[in-house]
């Protein structure tokens, strides 16, 4: 399979877009609907064209949605101006920041949890359940009361 090449003159089409990228067609309107990516003007009697800045953005989205921004937090930072919002800009990175500390600990607690059950069940009795599985059901159980 061939990669899209983007021309000076022409660009990529929607579809070569969205193969360049690695998002489905949908994604690319689904964002220029939303306002994140500029929907090219259409030369009478021809088809859109998107350049490499086209392909920069939706790369860059899908990268920081990777990061665990969502797409409402990645909006309120494009429409932040770099100087009059420089406060807003602070705020929203500091409050950022804090959640993913929070995410951490999580992360880091569900880990300890899953160490301690692998150890359990490497080195427990194998003629009883597993100690992982028994620990999802009932964990399941539990949520479903």
């Amino acid at each position: 399979m061939t990669e899209p090449s983007i021309e000076n003159d022409s660009g990529l089409t929607i579809g070569a877009l969205a193969h360049a990228t690695e998002v489905n067609i949908e994604t690319v309107r689904y964002y220029q609907r939303r306002g994140l990516l500029q929907t090219p003007n259409r030369p009478l009697g021809s088809i859109r064209r998107y350049g490499q800045e086209a392909v920069e953005r939706v790369q860059f989205i899908k990268r920081t949605q990777r990061l665990g921004f969502s797409l409402a937090e990645i909006e309120k930072m494009f429409a932040l101006d770099a100087v009059r919002d420089r406060d807003a800009a602070h705020d929203f990175a500091s409050t950022k920041i804090a959640e993913i500390d929070a995410r951490l600990r999580d992360l880091k607690a569900v880990k300890q949890v899953l160490a301690d059950l692998v150890n359990a069940c490497e080195h427990g009795d194998r003629s009883k359940p597993c100690p992982i599985v028994e620990a999802f059901h009932q964990k399941s159980k539990t949520r479903l009361k």
